[in-house]
């Protein structure tokens, strides 16, 4: 009976965990709750918005020793340039590329665009082409979920899910800098 009552309790707390808004939703309200890139319109982004994406890029792509870890301005330009999620680029070089570090040499493509092939100049070239043909080809013809997204970039059916997972890994780097931000250390 006691191990039941255990079980019960514990899936409930689980569900209401489910349900329960993230630190960053209590700060900023329904705000912060992204479903649509399209949504993100970042060319109202303030200059603070950016100071902790950017700080929020660089610990992710450090945690993961990237290559790309100097191209934090590059995607702070695409994503304001183009009106996209400023972390839907850097998610989709995770998942092709893990964030740069495995990709055709010479090619500066940690996207896998055109499956990888297509060579750019420098990754900076690579980011904002990437960034304009994610905007004029993907979001303004209504895909504007990492899922409808997904559907059109990637032939299998696992894309979106990884490109959500390391997308949720940028957040929640960015929730911590919003905290520290927010809640000093007085000494």
């Amino acid at each position: 009976m006691e191990k039941r009552y255990l079980v019960f309790i514990f899936l409930l707390f689980l569900s209401l965990m489910a349900v329960a808004p993230s630190h960053a939703q209590l700060i900023a309200g329904s705000s912060a709750a992204v479903t649509k890139i399209a949504q993100v319109s970042t060319s109202r982004i303030q200059s603070s918005d950016i100071a902790i994406k950017r700080k929020t890029m660089y610990e992710v792509l450090k945690k993961y020793n990237s290559p790309l870890i100097n191209e934090v301005d590059s995607f702070l330009e695409a994503c304001t340039t183009y009106n996209l999620d400023c972390y839907l680029l850097p998610s989709i070089t995770g998942v092709e590329s893990t964030f740069g570090k495995f990709l055709l040499s010479g090619t500066h493509n940690p996207f896998g665009w055109g499956r990888g092939l297509i060579q750019f100049n420098s990754y900076h070239d690579a980011i904002m082409a990437v960034a304009k043909g994610l905007r004029e080809n993907y979001v303004n013809k209504g895909a504007t979920t990492i899922e409808e997204i997904g559907a059109i970039y990637c032939e299998g059916n696992t894309w979106a899910g990884k490109v959500s997972y390391f997308d949720r890994q940028f957040r929640s780097e960015e929730e911590k800098q919003l905290f520290f931000m927010h809640d000093p250390v007085q000494l």
